[in-house]
């Protein structure tokens, strides 16, 4: 009798915190003023623009970039064998599968378009008014990626990101959920162009290795330095559109 008052009470907890997030999930806050943005955008450049700040928080595009090989090998039936983060902020994605084809094609390409894409998509949210929504979708899509880490530093970061999400989401003000999610987004799309940036002048100097840009190269036989700013235009365009969403004028 004891063991099964304890299950109740913990499957009636669980489900207090689960109403408690979607409710919160779904309750819209206001749209970010100027200042929330202004702010946000301010925060976003100096994690970019600081190398030591950079060197931390590039994990996070690292993240999301090999986050995005992932979903683009299991969407185009690739069979994922697993996830690495490095300390150096480098990452390799494993997947099994044609190393031709609009499959492998999409897997190298979505690399660098994720961050943006990820960015873009709280941007949505944000202006629609879902700026908690937009933290807590992170916190699911972390906890999954999780799951396919295969090295301790990666297992690292992702725990390390995914506390700090939960945290801002669950203990945060609402003004401090806005604004974090307004961060979030400007910092996801600002800051996926600082590593094409890198990888032309790796290239440059011949120390890209087989990078992604050489990979589609190979496969297409469209030189790297097209898909480099192919990237960073879609970048600058998802930067424009979340601007114009938030109402903000670039």
């Amino acid at each position: 009798m004891v063991e099964t008052v304890a299950i109740a009470s913990t499957g009636d907890d669980l489900s207090t915190i689960f109403g408690t997030i979607w409710t919160a999930s779904t309750t819209a806050l206001e749209q970010p003023d100027s200042r929330t943005m202004l702010i946000a955008l301010a925060i976003s450049l100096i994690l970019i623009l600081l190398r030591p700040l950079w060197r931390i928080a590039r994990n996070v595009i690292t993240i999301a970039h090999e986050g995005g090989h992932a979903v683009a090998a299991l969407l185009t039936g690739r069979r994922l064998s697993g996830i690495q983060l490095h300390s150096d902020t480098s990452g390799l994605t494993v997947s099994y599968g044609k190393t031709r084809g609009f499959g492998f094609w999409l897997t190298c390409f979505s690399g660098y378009l994720a961050p943006m894409l990820w960015g873009l998509g709280c941007a949505a949210l944000v202006s629609s008014g879902y700026a908690t929504g937009a933290l807590w979708l992170l916190v699911l899509l972390l906890a999954l990626m999780l799951t396919r880490i295969r090295n301790i530093y990666g297992a690292f970061c992702i725990i390390s990101v995914l506390a700090t999400v939960i945290a801002l989401s669950w203990w945060g003000s609402p003004p401090l959920r806005l604004l974090s999610a307004t961060s979030l987004a400007f910092f996801l799309q600002l800051g996926s162009i600082r590593p094409l940036l890198e990888l032309q002048s790796q290239r440059a100097k011949g120390q890209a290795g087989r990078s992604d840009a050489d990979q589609l190269a190979q496969l297409t036989r469209i030189p790297a330095l097209a898909w480099i700013i192919l990237w960073s235009l879609l970048a600058f365009l998802g930067i424009a559109l979340s601007a114009s969403w938030m109402g903000l004028r670039i």
